[in-house]
């Protein structure tokens, strides 16, 4: 986990926005309630790395906690757990929105 911490208060329903379509899709990472605020890291390739804050989401059915990329261009991204221990990778599809679910216990090879 990347070691930026924010606060901020939950998001709406509604109130994030996803530019999806052609070559560009979207990624959410939901974790626990205890990543709140944190930022969490992921790469495509050899280019550098970007980041999202987990927000606490509010939506009609209750909450949940996550860390969305609005805009992605299509290919295959690594989620960072660390600065070097790779969570795990995912596809990312122009269009579609992506889902990866935030490892509950640390992945092998990390601090």
């Amino acid at each position: 986990m990347h070691a930026h911490e924010h606060t901020y208060g939950p998001s709406e329903t509604g109130s994030v926005v996803l530019d999806i379509g052609g070559d560009t899709g979207a990624l959410i990472i939901y974790t626990g309630r205890d990543q709140h605020g944190q930022e969490i890291e992921i790469s495509r390739d050899d280019e550098p790395r970007t980041h999202s804050a987990v927000r606490e989401r509010r939506v009609q059915d209750g909450t949940f906690h996550s860390a969305v990329y609005p805009d992605l261009p299509a290919g295959f991204y690594t989620v960072w757990w660390d600065d070097r221990t790779p969570a795990g990778t995912i596809a990312v599809t122009g269009g579609v929105i992506a889902e990866f679910v935030w490892p509950s216990s640390t992945p092998r090879g990390a601090d």
